[in-house]
């Protein structure tokens, strides 16, 4: 079906534990089809069902494409009849308006774009009540809070893909404390969405173990595809009336643990507090923001400089606790960094402030016989 491409401000145009699932096990592909093929017959003569997608950065976009793939798929019991997603912003200063990653693949695929303000305007609201009616609403990393007068409009209720091992890591950071935490595995939750933010009852669940060095640059977009297949799997349940807010798993109230908002002056390694492995995890957890820093002294006496770390491992060693930063035995080693426990962080990439990435080499290289320290917060 062709849907009006446009994007929405209320009524008027803008410009634009081992590896497990839930008792709601994964189907294979050719069982799916067979499901829905049998959906389809038994509701022959009846419209699909409306699916709304609301997300808005680049994982959710990659969402987006997969239901619609499998939304024109033979035997699909839904299609997808509008998408809702944050409005256009600009990305640079003075640029122009420009819309989100999920409004630009919505956009591509000729759906309807809406782009309100908030979630909670009446217009939006009314809109949705009267002309959209959904029977069903996803959301992948919105971005907003959901009313309850928006949660009671689709049918069948509103579910979410939330990259985390729910109840753990409820919030707006759920990868990015995990991996601070260490966890592993992590996960992916597809649950109902309720007022209390990501306490839902789950419709499945899946873990995934990660490489020590594995970051929330690469983990984000990968616990998302498994978490959109998730939900592919629970489409025919969830439109059939099976899968019910009052069948799903209710989540343990005991086991909750918060994935608070990221701040900046998190992301400072501390070698005079913490351990190597604490500082990792720094750097895998806040890859994509605000990125894992240090404050070293290049030459005795000089002031402090910010050098963000950009690629670490924890060595399976450990030193007399020092403050000097070392490049290792081999050219191919990077630079050795002893924290106060003696635990011990080989920096291999990183990047001073207003300076280009390098290197350890290439940073050892250019310090013509200059001593590295590493200091505490410098005072403002």
């Amino acid at each position: 079906m062709m849907l009006v491409q446009h994007c929405v401000h209320s009524f008027h145009l803008r410009s634009i534990r081992p590896t497990t699932v839930s008792s709601r096990m994964l189907l294979d592909r050719s069982s799916k089809t067979a499901l829905w093929r049998l959906f389809s017959a038994v509701s022959d003569g009846v419209e699909k069902k409306r699916v709304v997608f609301l997300g808005t950065p680049e994982v959710a976009a990659t969402s987006l494409k997969k239901l619609y793939e499998v939304s024109q798929e033979d035997g699909s019991p839904f299609e997808i009849v509008s998408v809702i997603t944050q409005p256009p912003k600009r990305r640079r200063r003075k640029g122009k308006l420009e819309p989100s990653p999920v409004g630009k693949v919505a956009e591509e695929l000729e759906l309807e774009v809406i782009c309100p303000e908030k979630a909670k305007d009446a217009d939006f609201l009314d809109n949705l009540e009267m002309n959209i009616k959904p029977d069903l609403c996803i959301t992948a990393a919105y971005g907003q809070y959901l009313p309850k007068r928006f949660l009671a409009a689709p049918t069948y209720g509103t579910v979410n893909i939330h990259p985390s091992l729910l109840p753990r890591w409820r919030g707006a950071s759920p990868v990015q404390r995990s991996l601070e935490a260490g966890d592993n595995p992590v996960g992916v939750t597809v649950l109902f969405t309720v007022s209390k933010m990501d306490a839902g009852p789950v419709i499945s669940q899946k873990e995934e173990k990660v490489d020590d060095n594995d970051t929330a640059t690469n983990v984000l977009p990968h616990l998302f595809d498994i978490g959109t297949e998730l939900l592919v799997d629970a489409m025919p349940d969830l439109l059939s009336g099976k899968i019910t807010m009052n069948s799903a798993t209710t989540q343990d109230e005991d086991s909750v643990v918060q994935a608070a908002m990221i701040d900046s002056g998190e992301a400072e390694c501390k070698p005079w507090e913490e351990s190597a492995t604490t500082m990792h995890n720094k750097l895998r957890g806040f890859s994509m923001w605000p990125g894992a820093f240090v404050y070293l002294e290049v030459g005795e006496g000089m002031e402090a400089t910010k050098f963000k770390l950009l690629e670490t491992q924890v060595l399976d060693e450990t030193a007399d606790p020092t403050d000097a930063v070392v490049p290792g035995p081999s050219k191919k080693d990077g630079l050795r960094l002893v924290c106060a426990d003696g635990s011990v962080l080989e920096i291999n990439r990183l990047q001073p402030a207003t300076r280009k990435p390098m290197d350890a080499l290439s940073f050892v290289n250019g310090l013509n016989g200059k001593t590295v320290r590493w200091v505490k917060t410098p005072s403002e």
